[in-house]
């Protein structure tokens, strides 16, 4: 249901307070746009199926539509009722039967349609109420609906301003039912007094509005809007006379009553009174608070009759919603009666003008209402009795400034009207308030002593102020002594840094000296390396020179002689072209050596081993010559300058083997000792003599390559040769592997 959140009047108006906060929700998929055709469809709609807009078309009956709605009105079907959002001019009236086209939306509470197209088709009576519990109808699920109950009624009074019918007057009542308070509004027959309705029992029929927080979506109460006259059933009328019935005593509300009347007709002696609110009644049994709306203007002492209606709050009696009426009766002098804690802890004295006594313990004040130019003002006084603490409460425009002279810790007497207040259903009673009827309704029996808690606060401030200069100079030598222990330490602190510093430079001139060692090193292998490469290409230079070159010289001259003995001479022309075609075959011998010469070892899977025996093999190819490869000692890998050299040292002497020594076998050993390798190549061959033997200025650089090899690495060269053959022998010094 769409409806109303203005609780005192509940108008209609207020319908337009809806849940927009849905537009700004998650939003699920739209439902499948297939039309509702009834009304029960729109309330069975969850809050986010209906604000997905799904096409409704129902046909049915108004059963409320009123001027002042804006257009908005109740339909219902044979399935149920729903609330139309009509906010046009046009409007069809109670009764119309009419077919209503639009969109589903949450509302306020539960689904109604928008965006309204309707057609009156004709008129019919209003569908017939269902009788339904007050626990049903309280509990929102009756919402929109047609609906009949009974009750009786608290209050009655013309409300010409929510309907604005175009004729007679709208009642407004309040009426109980089922222990639940609910307000409904309903014509009244011109010129009847709505009092008359009060405590008669009633049967209504109406359409049922439920109220709402709108943006929480909570259900609050449930207003009845009752179309016709003949909707309205006075089942069992109230008196002609509320005042003819018999007198009971104030106390006697909440005792037992054999087939009386709920309505109570008391009198006493006007206490207190807040005006449009409450008053508070006295006679011989005891006190009683009256609760009425009614502006009834009464002085504390006159004698008042009231007629109400018996209820509990806090589990203690009252009189609700009474009509009350002042007496000729003449205005009593009041006295308060003296009261006990011990007879206030059982339940007695509620409601009554009592006298009471005890010290005041502490001063509230808070604005409860009023303007900024005229607060009204609340003072609570939080009082102490034996071992029972209760508070005085005064009401006055402006501060109060008789309660505000009482001193703290004075014992004071007040008197007042008791409230007391009981949170279960026991004897026992919890928290009690003294409602003052003037400001000056006290008397201040014994001022507090000289030690009053603002007494104390001087002395304690003035001990404070002692304690704050004391410890003020313990905190300034203190903070001296932390300044000199501070000092101490930083200078401490200082020195251990640069004993710290000073440790750390010597360790990085360690560092530093073992860096530029490493350094120094690396530097000169890359020298040795570099001067071996150089070196290298000297020899390979004079190699290609001393072979290739004088081999190609040689092709060309037999081609050029085999070109002049072709047309003379064509056997002599062959020979010479046999004779270049061995040069060039030497040619590619001596080639392929010194491609071999040029190849690099792999630089993760070379093995010294492995590529002598192979550069061996190679160099001895095709010249009739047999290499034996041999090794001794344990194999272990040495640096990448020694191995290089090694193999370049065996390649050179097994070159030379094959050009010079005219050998058939040729024998490796490799010798592996903890401090040095040892390379030997020996052969059979015819030997030389090394006084005689070619040298750099005749183009052959073997030996010398060979000495200067071995020199750089450190090491020594042995040359001895004999007519049954040569052995050249080179050691090489090595460092001892992981510092042995």
């Amino acid at each position: 249901m769409p409806l109303f959140v203005n609780l005192p009047r509940m108008k209609p108006l207020a319908s337009c307070i809806v849940a927009l906060f849905f537009l700004g929700s998650n939003a699920r998929a739209a439902q499948p746009r297939i039309a509702l055709t009834n009304a029960a469809d729109v309330l069975a709609l969850s809050a986010t199926n209906a604000l997905s807009g799904i096409p409704v078309s129902v046909q049915g009956i108004v059963t409320v539509s009123e001027a002042s709605w804006d257009g908005r009105f109740f339909v219902q079907d044979r399935s149920g009722g729903v609330f139309v959002e009509n906010l046009s001019s046009n409007y069809p009236l109670t009764g119309d039967e009419v077919t209503v086209s639009g969109v589903s939306f949450p509302g306020g509470y539960a689904p109604i349609i928008t965006k309204p197209r309707w057609k009156k088709i004709g008129t019919a009576p209003l569908p017939e109420a269902n009788a339904v519990t007050t626990d049903q109808l309280m509990s929102g699920a009756e919402d929109s609906q047609r609906i009949k109950i009974s009750g009786i009624v608290r209050a009655a009074e013309i409300s010409p301003d929510v309907f604005e019918r175009v004729r007679g007057d709208v009642m407004e009542m309040e009426l109980v039912s089922g222990g639940y308070r609910l307000r409904a509004f309903c014509p009244i027959q011109p010129g009847r007094d709505p009092q008359s309705f009060v405590g008669a029992t009633v049967v209504l029929k109406g359409t049922a509005a439920s109220a709402f927080n709108a943006p929480l979506r909570h259900f609050l109460t449930v207003t009845l809007y009752v179309p016709h006259l003949s909707d309205l059933v006075v089942k069992q009328p109230a008196p002609a006379n509320l005042f003819s019935a018999p007198l009971t005593p104030l106390n006697g509300i909440a005792q037992y009553r054999k087939d009386s009347p709920p309505e109570v007709h008391v009198k006493g002696v006007v206490t207190f009174q807040r005006r449009g609110e409450d008053l508070f009644l006295e006679d011989d049994s005891g006190g009683l608070q009256v609760q009425s709306t009614q502006d009834l203007a009464v002085q504390p002492g006159d004698v008042v009759e009231a007629v109400g209606f018996p209820a509990f709050q806090n589990f203690l009696p009252v009189l609700e919603d009474a009509v009350l009426r002042k007496t000729d009766e003449p205005r009593v002098v009041l006295r308060p009666r003296s009261a006990t804690i011990s007879e206030i802890q059982i339940g007695l004295h509620h409601a009554e003008f009592i006298r009471l006594q005890g010290r005041l313990l502490d001063r509230f004040s808070r604005q409860i209402g009023g303007t900024p130019e005229a607060p009204e003002i609340q003072t609570l006084l939080a009082m102490q009795t034996t071992n029972f603490i209760f508070t005085v409460e005064r009401d006055t425009v402006g501060d109060n400034g008789f309660l505000a002279s009482i001193p703290i810790g004075s014992v004071v007497e007040f008197n007042g009207i008791c409230l007391l207040s009981s949170g279960d259903n026991s004897v026992k009673v919890k928290p009690v308030s003294l409602l003052l009827p003037t400001s000056h309704d006290f008397t201040i029996l014994r001022k507090p002593s000289w030690l009053t808690p603002e007494h104390l606060l001087a002395g304690l401030g003035i001990l404070a102020m002692v304690l704050l200069v004391a410890v003020s100079w313990t905190v300034m030598v203190s903070k001296r002594n932390s300044t000199l222990k501070r000092l101490v330490k930083e200078k401490e602190a200082t020195q251990n840094e640069l004993q710290l510093a000073h440790d750390q430079l010597e360790v990085r001139v360690e560092e530093r000296t073992a860096q530029l060692k490493v350094e120094m090193t690396a530097r000169k292998e890359s020298e040795v390396q570099f001067r071996a490469v150089l070196t290298e290409r000297t020899r390979l230079a004079q190699e290609l020179h001393d072979t290739l070159e004088q081999t190609m010289t040689g092709i060309a001259l037999q081609l050029d002689l085999a070109a002049d003995q072709f047309g003379r001479n064509s056997d002599n022309a062959s020979h010479h072209l046999k004779l270049a075609r061995n040069l060039m075959r030497q040619s590619q011998t001596e080639v392929r050596h010194s491609v071999w010469g040029l190849r690099s070892r792999a630089n993760e899977e070379f093995n010294l081993v492995n590529a002598i025996a192979v550069s061996s093999r190679q160099a001895a190819s095709g010249a009739g010559l047999e290499v034996d490869l041999e090794t001794f000692g344990e194999a272990r890998p040495l640096s990448e300058v020694v191995e290089e050299n090694l193999l370049r040292i065996s390649q050179e002497a097994i070159t030379n083997v094959v050009k010079h020594a005219a050998a058939t076998r040729a024998k490796i050993e490799l010798r592996f000792n903890p401090q040095a390798v040892i390379l030997q190549v020996t052969d059979n061959g015819k030997g030389f003599a090394q006084d005689k033997c070619a040298g750099p200025k005749d183009g052959h650089f073997g030996l010398l390559g060979i000495s200067e090899r071995t020199e750089r690495l450190g090491g020594r060269v042995q040359i001895a040769s004999s007519a049954s053959g040569t052995s050249i022998s080179v050691e090489i010094p090595i460092k001892p592997a992981n510092g042995e």
